[in-house]
């Protein structure tokens, strides 16, 4: 008996102290405070100058640390599951990156026709490129202002702009390459911005229409699933179950 509660007191153990050494969250300051490093950062900090590994990457601190308490908790409860939670551990920060990257990567391409409407505007009205963009980057929102508003502040630390627009696509995805290279060729060879930026509007009207047509057309594919194993399960019991319930008891008779 006390053998069988000695690895969930462990376990038990080992999450109270793990939840006592988690940073405390510091007061809203006006200027923002560094965050202090997380538990399983440090302890992978720990684990790879140890093994005499380099600890430079705050990611890799991450994962080896998550790894580190997975096998922890997991060891004395069940042998066994070591190894997969701390390959789960080990995997989740990566899967984490990659969902938020595409959610990230989403949100800017249903952002860039909001973008395109108001750089028209902003030529239209006799603006350059450059104040265009500036003043784009000051009213748009979502996720391709702040990327908008970085180019217009290395512009104003000296570097050209076509040259910092170059970067955006590495930033911020393929889907605001037709816009940055609309705007490159303006800034760097001239070409007249308005018809260019008019055309791309109707362009990437087009392709968030197209998105919304595909995204309409995977609906039925995901209501497969609730459908067949909630739906049909339910119906059955309502309606075939009680005939043959009856065809059973009248079979008695």
């Amino acid at each position: 008996m006390i053998a069988a509660a000695l690895p969930w007191s462990w376990a038990v153990l080992a999450a109270t102290v793990l939840m006592r050494l988690r940073p405390v969250p510091s007061r809203r300051l006006s200027r923002p405070e560094p965050q202090a490093p997380r538990v399983g950062d440090r302890l992978g900090v720990v684990v790879l100058r140890a093994l005499g590994r380099d600890a430079a990457s705050p990611a890799l601190c991450r994962r080896v640390g998550l790894a580190v308490l997975a096998a922890m908790v997991v060891l004395p409860v069940r042998p066994v599951a070591a190894v997969p939670a701390a390959a789960a551990a080990w995997a989740l920060p990566g899967v984490r990156a990659g969902r938020e990257a595409r959610q990230r990567r989403a949100a800017i391409a249903a952002g860039v026709p909001e973008v395109v409407d108001l750089l028209v505007l902003a030529t239209g009205a006799g603006l350059s490129v450059r104040h265009a963009v500036a003043a784009v980057a000051a009213r748009a929102d979502g996720p391709l202002a702040p990327v908008l508003q970085r180019v217009v502040d290395e512009a104003e630390h000296g570097r050209r702009l076509a040259d910092a627009l170059d970067d955006v696509p590495t930033r911020a995805g393929e889907s605001v390459r037709p816009l940055i290279g609309a705007l490159v060729a303006s800034e760097r060879y001239g070409a007249p911005i308005g018809p260019a930026l008019e055309r791309l509007a109707g362009e990437v009207r087009s392709d968030t229409r197209r998105r919304a047509e595909a995204a309409a057309r995977r609906v039925p594919v995901k209501l497969l699933f609730p459908l067949v194993t909630c739906i049909l399960p339910a119906f059955g019991l309502l309606t075939v179950a009680p005939l043959i319930a009856s065809a059973v008891r009248s079979l008695r008779l």
